[in-house]
Formats: C-alpha cells, structure tokens, sequence
C-alpha cells in the first residue's frame, strides 16, 4: 500500500505547537494503520480542514466512505458519541469510529456546500434540520453552562481599554449569567459549529450536516455562525441590518426557535468571538479589525 501524503497545505499546523508537530510527525503511519486494519482502499486525494485530514476511500465491500482523522482535542472527543445519536438523521452518518486515535470512518457525501447556496435560503435549510439534531444529550458531553462560567470570567477580565464597546461586554456577562442559572441552557444535544460550510449535499438527502463539536446546551445558542459567515454578501447588500436581521429571522422560523432568547444568545456568541480574538492578539496593531468589526456590527444589527 503506497505511504499516504500529508497535505502541504496541512502541514503549517505544525507551527500551533509541539503537541501539533509530534502529531503530524505520527500522521502518515496512523492513518496507514487504519487503512490497514479497516480494509480500506484510497480512493482520492486528501483534503483536510482545520484540525484533521480527510481522506476518500473504499471498503472492502466496495462502499464509498471517508476516513476522518483529527489532531486530539476537547472538541473532538465527543463527535462520534453524537453522529451515532443521530444515526444519520439529518447528519453525514457514522460507519466506524475508534475514540483513542480520534478516526472515523464516515459516509461519502459531495463536495458542494451551502455556500453556493442563497444566504437565507441556505439559512431556511440549516433551520429546518435544527429540531431533528436537538435530542436529549446525556452526561457524557460537557455542558454549554459549564463553558459559560469559564467564558464569563474571561469576560470580567478584559479591561474598560479594550478596543471595543464596553457597554457590549457588559451586555455579554449580563446575558451570560442569565443563561447559567436557566435549567434550559443544558440537556438538549447541539452542533455549536453550524455554518455553510458544514452541510454537504447527500444521496440520502439533499444536505446533511457534518464536523459537529458537541455539547450538552440550549438549541437556540446554533443561530450565531449563520450571520457572521458569508460577510461580504451582507456588506455587499447594502444595508447590513435588514441583512443580518433576514438571516435571522429566517433561520428561527424554519427551527421554530424563540426570537428573544435567540438573539441574546448571538449577541453572547458575537462577543465570545471579539473576547478570543483580543485574547489571542498581542498588540492592539495586530488585532485583526475587519473582524473586530464584524461582529460588533452583528451585536448592532440584531438588537437596534
């Protein structure tokens, strides 16, 4: 079997660390081992999205199918509990998983997206499979109130200089403390990362949802990346607020989610995002200020 070649375009997360550098070092004879052991042929080339390979394949049956193969994380450790959960409702269905090397043997679906899709129109279809991932979750996934409490410490830490509207942060922690001490912001099974990107057309159904980083949380927390992905298009139209606002609405009708508590959770999320990027940033010259912006201008648009 011919050794697998690692992305060129992959290999610069081996600047994130040396966690992320031994990782990749293990990569090839990992994913050779499961090739191996799984009766898998290659079929493709290898694609890869921000922490893990993916990689076309045949079974020994001749079913198309893809390997999955992720840097260990949090976020990662749970996704199979979840596709089997879903059992391919609504979801890229699960034929194989083996937890301790973070590999999955996925269904194959196509390469097309919702990004090609109408905005409001993709967000109607991301709505309308909403209620079919949102089952109870068990104890075995973390809870978005238990990451709340950590994200709401962070927030009390940023100080009155930072580059952004102060008042919004406070919003924020306010919101956030809310939600905590709601019995409902836990126990429903969420995606978190539910953007364009992460549905793909199916056989089985016409768009199928993938790479979910599960929790244990508060289905109306999922509206957020709807807004913020797809930017220039909002800009593009002219008129950001009755964009944004579009999206919005179009999305919680299709999920049947509640609007009020809906949009506090965007407005938490929009400024989760301004927290961790001045986190991450070192110097107020680095600070990326297109994105800065960007959400600040979502935290606008859905409340004024």
């Amino acid at each position: 079997m011919p050794a697998v070649e690692i992305p060129a375009g992959f290999l610069v997360v081996g600047t994130r660390g040396p966690d992320w550098r031994a990782w990749l070092d293990r990569l090839p004879r990992l994913t050779q081992e499961l090739l191996a052991e799984w009766e898998l042929a290659v079929d493709g080339g290898t694609a890869y999205g921000n922490c893990a390979i993916v990689l076309p394949v045949r079974t020994a049956d001749g079913q198309r199918a893809v390997l999955k193969v992720q840097f260990p994380h949090w976020e990662a450790e749970t996704e199979h509990l979840a596709l089997r959960a879903w059992d391919g409702n609504g979801v890229v269905k699960l034929l194989r998983a083996d937890p301790r090397r973070f590999a999955m043997l996925l269904e194959r679906l196509e390469p097309r997206d919702l990004t090609g899709v109408d905005d409001r129109e993709a967000c109607e279809i991301v709505g309308s499979v909403l209620p079919r991932l949102n089952v109870a979750a068990g104890p075995q996934y973390r809870t978005l109130s238990g990451e709340l409490k950590r994200w709401i410490e962070d927030f009390r830490a940023l100080p009155a200089s930072a580059p952004v509207p102060h008042r919004y942060v406070e919003q924020a922690i306010s919101l956030a403390q809310d939600f905590v001490a709601d019995p409902a912001c836990d126990g429903r099974l969420i995606h978190t990362d539910l953007h364009y990107d992460n549905v793909l057309a199916g056989e089985r159904e016409p768009w199928l949802v993938i790479d979910p980083k599960p929790l244990s949380g508060d289905p109306h927390y999922e509206i957020a990346p709807l807004l913020w992905n797809r930017w220039p298009e909002v800009v593009a139209s002219g008129d950001i607020r009755f964009r944004v606002r579009s999206r919005f609405y179009t999305a919680i009708d299709a999920a049947g989610l509640d609007e009020d508590r809906a949009r506090d959770w965007v407005i938490v999320r929009q400024m989760l995002n301004v927290l961790w990027t001045l986190k991450e940033a070192g110097t107020d010259e680095s600070l990326p200020q297109d994105w800065l912006t960007r959400n600040i201008a979502v935290v606008k648009a859905i409340q004024d």
